[in-house]
């Protein structure tokens, strides 16, 4: 019976990411979301062809946060129909690896509760239109929440093999430095599994034996590559959205939370606060520790990077957490005292209702991967694309999406996000000084959308516009490439 199940959780995935890349074909054409995927893969084929860690060719560059996963897509170009048919066939199997930890960690953590909640635990995190989006957007993403959920279900299972612990969390840093943060509650555990002196000791070398043996060459590569310890990008985001810092801690703390509950992720709530609450009545610290670090995860953001755009991304790695902490939760109020008329009733109600909800969303988020990947296509891809044919190949391009120009064209690049150009992130938001940068370079080209930098497109002509209409329908512009005529 559990192997039908584990089957039908291998299939299912299939079954709804070929779901959102059939709503993409039909909305436009087969692609990927984000800009930032095009980076990876540029990177990745550069791996694959030259053997090289770059953007641009002969330029080493720590512009990808995910080496790991950059070095995943690499194998792909070695296979036919690349990149989308490696790149998708990993997303797929990432989901349905991700609703098997689901499905036995619901069981191995509240192995009380009905098996069905386990298998629903398995099929919420199929449907969950967060994750499936996240599936097939050419990003880290999935994976990364795929280590995440695997290492906090360890920690509440008091699984005690240390050594193996500290490896995932190291390998978790490769995909994204966010990792790090996995320490912590694998510390608090540590610190209260009350073990005699000399065998906590050995637990806790062990911990940091194999963490440091996968966390430490990740800095290491990091340094030699940029000079930082970590990523440039590490670095850039935080440069470029410092602004947001600048709104009251509360309310961006309150924008982060909202980012799960839009879907079946409200229906969770009562569940999630219960299973906190009674973690905390029955001191139950190790269960505890999954919904501490979701929220110590949604405070970091709120702290560091304030952005929720892009459906709330960077934050998607905890939603699996909460996801499956709320359900079990959930299961648990269920099935207190059952045997009430009207709690049965209240019950059905909301299995009913979130069964619902679920799919909706499900639907709903089809529809906005298709029109995300039609923005990405029509509006950097088509840009990309005609600057590869039409511009002169010796031309230096300054652009803030490098993702798509860097692997459909092979121009030489400034970055104006600073992923790849550390140059530009101390003034990064200056336009002024922007400009004054793109004169002493000699840029001759700049490419991006008119609103983002206002003052540096007065100071150029414009050669190309593209004509996507899916970028207007969503409130925003069409991208222009201007000629840089800099500053008179």
């Amino acid at each position: 019976m559990a192997s039908r199940k584990i089957l039908f959780l291998i299939l299912l995935p299939v079954f709804s990411v070929g779901a959102y890349l059939f709503v993409s074909w039909l909305t436009y054409r087969i692609g990927f979301p984000l800009d930032d995927a095009w980076i990876h893969l540029t990177y990745a084929r550069n791996l694959a062809i030259r053997g090289e860690w770059a953007f641009i060719p002969g330029q080493p560059s720590a512009g990808s946060t995910s080496p790991l996963w950059s070095g995943l897509l690499a194998l792909g170009f070695f296979l036919p129909y690349s990149p989308y048919l490696w790149v998708y066939l990993l997303g797929t199997v990432t989901l349905a690896v991700l609703a098997i930890t689901g499905y036995v960690g619901f069981g191995l953590l509240w192995p009380r509760e009905n098996d069905c909640w386990a298998l629903f635990a398995g099929v919420l995190l199929i449907l969950e239109w967060h994750l499936v989006w996240s599936a097939v957007s050419g990003m880290e993403t999935l994976l990364f929440s795929l280590l995440v959920l695997l290492s906090l279900i360890l920690i509440a299972a008091q699984w005690n093999h240390w050594g193996a612990l500290g490896v995932l969390i190291g390998v978790s840093v490769w995909l994204r430095p966010d990792g790090l943060t996995l320490i912590f509650p694998a510390l608090l555990l540590l610190g209260l599994a009350q073990l005699p002196y000399k065998k906590l000791l050995h637990s806790i070398l062990r911990f940091g034996v194999g963490f440091i043996s996968m966390a430490l060459p990740y800095l290491l590569f990091n340094k030699l590559i940029n000079g930082t310890w970590l990523p440039n990008t590490f670095y850039a985001k935080q440069a470029e959205y410092a602004i947001e810092r600048t709104a009251p801690l509360f309310s961006r703390l309150g924008e982060q939370v909202m980012l799960p509950l839009v879907g079946v992720g409200i229906c969770l709530i009562p569940g999630f606060m219960f299973i906190c609450w009674k973690s905390i009545h029955n001191r139950d610290w190790p269960t505890l520790a999954g919904p501490i670090w979701a929220f110590g995860y949604l405070c970091m953001y709120a702290l560091r990077l304030p952005v929720t755009y892009q459906h709330g991304r960077y934050v998607i790695p905890m939603m699996p957490v909460y996801f499956l902490w709320g359900l079990a939760g959930t299961a648990l109020l269920i099935q207190m005292d059952s045997s009430v008329l009207w709690k049965r009733i209240l019950s059905k109600v909301w299995l009913i209702s979130t069964g619902i909800v679920l799919l909706l969303f499900w639907v709903l988020g089809a529809r906005a991967y298709g029109r995300d990947v039609a923005l990405i296509e029509s509006e950097m891809v088509g840009s990309a694309q005609w600057a590869a044919k039409n511009i002169e190949p010796d031309a230096l391009i300054a652009a803030h999406d490098i993702g798509a120009l860097g692997y459909f064209g092979n121009h030489k690049l400034i970055d104006l996000a600073g992923l790849v150009s550390p140059d530009v992130v101390p003034f990064i938001r200056d336009e002024d000084r922007l400009a004054g940068y793109l004169d002493e370079q000699k840029a001759s080209y700049l490419v991006t959308f008119p609103g983002w930098y206002p003052n540096l497109v007065i100071l150029a002509e414009p050669v190309y516009k593209s004509n996507g209409i899916f970028s207007p329908l969503q409130g925003g512009e069409n991208m222009v490439i201007y000629h840089w005529q800099g500053r008179p």
